[in-house]
Parts: structure tokens; sequence; C-alpha cells
């Protein structure tokens, strides 16, 4: 065992980081959906505001703090040989800690004055994206050192079914709590919760045994390594029509913010509806995480991608023409699964355009690049459900899922062949 441990220390470790990793990742999978961007957050901002533009900016706000800053850091990334320290800081202090500020914001000021408690609490979410953002290159990059290509998919899969399996539990408190406390207490002890059960998945993650990169970059000026980025986008022709069929696949998902309004302001959806709805939410992740899991190690990234664009085109339709508030279940059910399929294949495909010394600045480059279009999605949204109404909303939305969709599946080659030649 002392040989094998010399010679390979991903393989002697593997069972152990495994492990650890799940843990991590099906807690704060448990902890953000106690406090649901796609449900529970967007319940919140409607008491504070009718704007239906503040609830776009939401996923908005998110995706933006989350994006913009990993290409800044990816080249500090690269020069690390031990990823596991700045990550565990960044991702403890300040990804973690914004969600009990936010608890705390609740409890004391949304009554008495909820227009500086919406303006603190998108002060505070975009913290916690921002510091996730810069975090995620590196942290990626010691997953994939210690986590093989072919088990990837399945550690990402089952470490968010796992945690959304654990959320359709905390979705019933999320319901109960809603339902039993009155406004903003109710609130507050979702987002008090939810940062307890963040911070166990960080237990998870400092308990990571890492072993140092074996190439490391040497230091490059940033204004240096920024001239280098468009290289990238012209030598790979295949990664540039990823770029840009994810972009409008990301465009077409501008609706996802909006389902659960829509169903407050149409059908009278109550604190109850909130929760059961979470729950469909998390079960759609749930069981779609351990299915794109596999798909993704047998099939490619590609395709899960692919699919979850068209479950997001399907959620869309089924909103669009729902009769009553009990056909809110399949969009919520496949608003799930794309989301589960973000998560098992968004990064992890990747990691299968770059070699391995390059996996933070590709990480950065390609969020970055799709930042832009990701905000701009929900606030779009925002101000087309404002000028057309909701029923406009749903038909653009549909179009461009479908578009976007359908380029994925037919225009863009499946990486992991190139990547198999590659290390052939």
């Amino acid at each position: 065992m002392a040989r094998i441990a010399r010679e390979d220390p991903v393989q002697s470790n593997l069972r152990w980081n495994f492990f650890v990793n799940l843990w991590d990742i099906s807690f704060i999978t448990l902890g953000l959906s106690l406090v649901s961007r796609e449900t529970v957050m967007p319940a919140l901002v409607s008491q504070l505001t009718d704007s239906k533009i503040a609830v776009g900016l939401i996923p908005a706000i998110f995706t933006l703090g989350f994006y913009l800053p990993q290409l800044l850091i990816a080249n500090y990334s690269e020069r690390l040989r031990y990823k596991k320290p700045f990550v565990a800081f960044v991702g403890g202090l300040g990804e973690r800690v914004p969600y009990l500020l936010i608890a705390l914001t609740l409890y004391w000021l949304a009554e008495s004055r909820p227009t500086a408690t919406l303006l603190l609490f998108y002060l505070f979410l975009v913290t916690a994206a921002a510091s996730a953002g810069f975090a995620t290159p590196a942290w990626f990059d010691m997953i994939a050192k210690v986590i093989p290509v072919q088990r990837r998919g399945i550690w990402s899969g089952l470490g968010h079914g796992l945690g959304a399996l654990l959320g359709i539990i905390g979705a019933y408190f999320v319901g109960r709590i809603l339902a039993s406390f009155p406004f903003p207490r109710n609130f507050s002890l979702l987002f008090g919760l939810a940062f307890v059960v963040v911070m166990i998945s960080w237990c998870g993650l400092i308990l990571t045994r890492e072993p140092p990169s074996t190439t490391v970059k040497e230091r490059v000026p940033l204004s240096h390594y920024l001239r280098q980025l468009p290289a990238i986008l012209r030598r790979d022709g295949n990664y540039r029509r990823f770029l840009l069929s994810r972009s409008i696949v990301q465009l077409g998902t501008m609706a996802g913010g909006f389902f659960m309004v829509y169903g407050i302001e149409r059908f009278g959806v109550d604190g109850r509806g909130v929760g059961l709805l979470t729950g469909v939410l998390v079960a759609g992740q749930a069981i779609m995480n351990l299915l794109w899991g596999v798909v993704g190690d047998r099939r490619g990234h590609k395709t899960v991608l692919a699919g979850a664009s068209l479950a997001m085109s399907v959620a869309v339709l089924a909103v669009w023409l729902a009769p009553s508030a009990a056909w809110l279940v399949l969009p919520f059910f496949l608003l799930g699964a794309y989301i589960a399929a973000d998560a098992v294949s968004g990064l992890n495909i990747i990691l299968e355009f770059c070699p391995p010394e390059d996996r933070p600045t590709y990480i950065g480059l390609t969020n970055t690049l799709l930042a832009p279009l990701v905000t701009a999605a929900p606030i779009v949204g925002g101000w087309l459900a404002t000028v057309v109404g909701y029923q406009g909303l749903f038909g653009v939305a549909l179009a461009v899922s479908l578009v976007g969709s359908s380029l994925l599946a037919l225009w863009v080659r499946e990486p992991r062949r190139r990547l198999a030649v590659t290390q052939a």
C-alpha cells in the first residue's frame, strides 16, 4: 500500500476524497435548497416589493457575481501548487457567512425598512456569489486532481442527488416554516438554517487530501495573461461553437425565476404551496442528478446539457399552458432537471476542452464570457413580464430555448472524443 500511495496518491486516496467531497456538495446542495433561488428567494422579494424586475435581479445578481471574478482569479489559481487552503478560506468566509447576515437583516429590518432590507439582501447575495466565483477555478482544479475523469460525473450526480434527496425533507420544513411563522421571521429562520447546513458542508471540503499539482505555471502579469486569451478562441472552433450555443441556452432560462411568482399571482400559491413546489424542484434535482451523472460518464456531458435545455423548453411550455396550480408540478420538476444537469455537467464539460494545466483558465474564460447573457436573461425576463405580461415572456423564452438546445445538440461535437485521442 505504501508503494501504491507513493506512485499514485490519487488512487490511494480516491475513496476518502470521493466521500468527503460527496459530503461537501451534498450538504451545500441541501443548504441552498432551503433558500432556493427559484422558489424561496422570489417569494421573499415579492414580500419586499411589487417590482418584477426586482425578482429578475435575483438570478442576475448571483450570476454576475459568480461568473465575472473567475477569469481574474484563474491566473492566480494556476500558480497554486495546493488549491485547498485558498478554496477553504474564500468558500468558508465569503461564500457561506452572507447567508447568516441575510438572516439577521431580515429579522431586524424587514418590517420597518423593506427597501434597505432588499438592498442589503442583494449585497449579501452578490458577496456569496462572488466568493464562490473566486473559489471555483481553484476548487474544480482540485476536484480534477483528486477524482479521475471517469468518476467525476457519478461523483457530481451522486453528491447533488443526495443533497436534493435531503432537500425534499428540507422542503417540507420550508413549507411548515413559511406557513407557521409570520413574515419576516419565517424567512429569517430559513436563511439561518441554510447557514448552519452550508457550514456542515465546509467540513467535508477541508478534509480533502489534495496532492500537489504536477505542473504549476510561472507568474504572468495579468495584462499579458489576458492578451493570451483570444488565441484560445481562435484555435478551437468547437469551443467557440460551444460558447455560442451555451449562451443561447442560458438566455432561454429567462423565465425560470418567474415560475413561482407567476404561480403566486395567478393561482394564489401560499406558503405551503411554496414548500411543496420546492420539494418538487429538489425531487427533480435528486432523480435527475443521478441519471445525468451516469449519462455524463457514459455518453458525454454535451448530451446532458442538450437534454437539459430541451427539458427547460418543455418546462416553459408547461407553465405557459397550466390551467391550475396543480399543473405547476411538471415545470418545477423539469426546472430541477435543468439545474441538476448544470450542476453535473456545466463545469465538467469545460475540463474536456483543455489540457490539465489550463483548467482554471478555461473555467474562468468560459464563465466570464457566458456572464453577460446569463446576467441579462432574468432582467430581460422581468422587463418582458412587465411590458407584455407573463404570456409574452413564456413565448419568447420557449423560442430562444429551442434554438439553443438545437445548436448544442447538432452543432457542437462531443469534446471528450478529442480528449481521448490526445491522451492516447
